[in-house]
């Protein structure tokens, strides 16, 4: 099972300052990220394209909810981070919560290299 260390990036949704495009970069745990807010509700990735590096906070958001890359219009899912048109692709994604204590972002802890630190 994942564990999280979880970044408080706002006290609440209306501290965010999100583009026309629903998306912004935030900082937390030393990463650039893509946080957007969808159909679903808010979501994270990773700030660059797996394929060619693209700004993701510079994309847009199609009708289902899914992040689309600004530079080659490669489309991901906010659920499972693969590339919906099957190019094998992954882009990172982020748990977020929201409570009454305010907006969390997870990253997650340990990993194959935890033991360097």
């Amino acid at each position: 099972m994942k564990k999280y260390r979880w970044y408080k990036i706002a006290d609440t949704i209306n501290e965010l300052q999100f583009g026309k495009n629903n998306m912004m970069e935030v900082e937390a745990g030393g990463k650039n990220i893509c946080l957007a807010k969808t159909v679903n509700g808010l979501a994270a990735c990773a700030k660059k394209c797996p394929h060619a590096g693209g700004d993701m906070t510079e994309g847009f958001l199609d009708k289902n909810g899914n992040i689309v890359c600004p530079i080659h219009r490669y489309t991901f899912n906010f659920e499972n981070g693969r590339d919906v048109t099957g190019e094998g692709y992954y882009l990172k994604i982020y748990p977020v919560q929201a409570n009454d204590k305010g907006i969390f972002l997870g990253i997650e802890e340990g990993g194959l290299f935890s033991w360097l630190k």
